[in-house]
């Protein structure tokens, strides 16, 4: 085991997969640049030549074609978006078409298609480049949706899913890169649709996924210097979601407080909350919380951001409303600057 980045799990997953398999490939813009993607595809190209690591033309819609189509030729293509809102323009590939080949033709012909992308809060990008928009692609059957938190899931999830036969949104929040983890050096794969408990608890669940995973662990520490036994869940996969083993968590806890780092309409904390109000609802012992972002265009000043995106304080109150009175003994006097420790995102994009 050694300690690494999430950006070099992912990197020397894309490079274990290459080695491993020549139908691999990796296409995208930046893929070859200096910078490589945040430092997650750097110097592949030169390692592995321009024709299995390379640029692409601004045109993400004939390029998501041009990908499914290698797919479909028996190739297992990556393809890397700098952001998660590019893929809307490349919705008619991937709803249309990728998510669709294998139940038209009858089980007979697979799409194994990994597509990258970024997403999450970052230096002021505001409406248009950090939008979370994983409901989107987890709404479409077909699709598998990955969202590591994890170093160590960074690189196993990643193998797993250029092995897997269908097409996976694979996303990756850009305020995890610096998080470090260990990592075994050698190939691994972490199942798809399979949630890890971070930490395990008797008094309240705690789902989350993505950076909202990690700020749970963080809330959770809090927690319980305040004598709260909070387990945590780190979803992993939301398409599928592993829902037997949110169920049993909630049915031990009797509480629920989901955390999901997208707007709160119609998104993964709404799905969760029906299923489990579906299949558990006598096991509640207060109301399901959500700590979601508000409904409303991500802005862009600081000022702004501060009060948009929710964290640590956010989760600890939720858990407080949950527990009722006896959440008065966790009621953490914390602020919006008091959130978990993390490298402020510096760019490069």
């Amino acid at each position: 085991m050694r300690t690494i980045s999430f950006r070099a799990a992912l990197l020397e997953a894309q490079r274990q997969a290459l080695e491993m398999d020549e139908r691999v490939f990796i296409m995208g813009l930046g893929v070859d640049d200096p910078k490589g993607v945040f430092g997650s595809t750097l110097n592949l190209h030169r390692e592995f030549g321009a024709h299995r690591v390379f640029d692409t033309p601004l045109a993400e819609n004939g390029m998501t074609g041009v990908a499914i189509g290698a797919a479909l030729a028996g190739m297992r293509p990556v393809l890397v978006h700098q952001r998660v809102d590019f893929l809307l323009l490349a919705m008619d590939q991937l709803v249309n078409h990728a998510s669709k080949w294998h139940f038209m033709l009858g089980g007979q012909q697979s799409v194994p298609l990994v597509v990258r992308a970024v997403v999450g809060r970052g230096w002021g990008q505001g409406a248009q480049h950090s939008q979370s928009l994983h409901a989107i692609f987890m709404h479409v059957p077909g699709l598998k949706v990955v969202l590591p938190s994890t170093a160590y899931d960074a690189k196993g999830l990643l193998l797993a899913s250029i092995a897997d036969p269908n097409p996976v949104v694979f996303i990756e929040h850009r305020m995890l890169y610096d998080h470090t983890d260990e990592v075994p050096s050698e190939p691994y794969q972490v199942p798809l649709g399979r949630a890890a408990v971070r930490r395990p608890g008797s008094d309240v669940t705690i789902a989350g996924v993505s950076y909202s995973a990690f700020e749970a662990m963080q809330a959770a520490d809090l927690l319980r210097q305040q004598g709260c036994d909070a387990e945590v869940i780190d979803l992993r996969t939301i398409k599928p979601w592993d829902e037997s083993t949110v169920l049993d968590s909630v049915r031990k806890t009797g509480r629920l407080v989901i955390v999901d780092p997208a707007w709160r309409t119609a998104g993964l904390a709404a799905e969760i909350s029906a299923r489990v109000a579906e299949e558990v609802l006598s096991a509640l012992k207060a109301p399901i919380q959500r700590v979601t972002l508000p409904d409303m265009p991500t802005p862009t000043a600081w000022s702004l951001e501060k009060v948009f995106y929710p964290g640590v304080p956010q989760i600890v109150a939720a858990v407080t409303r949950v527990l009722g009175d006896r959440g008065q003994k966790v009621a953490i006097p914390v602020t919006a600057d008091d959130q978990a420790p993390h490298q402020r995102f510096k760019g490069p994009f």
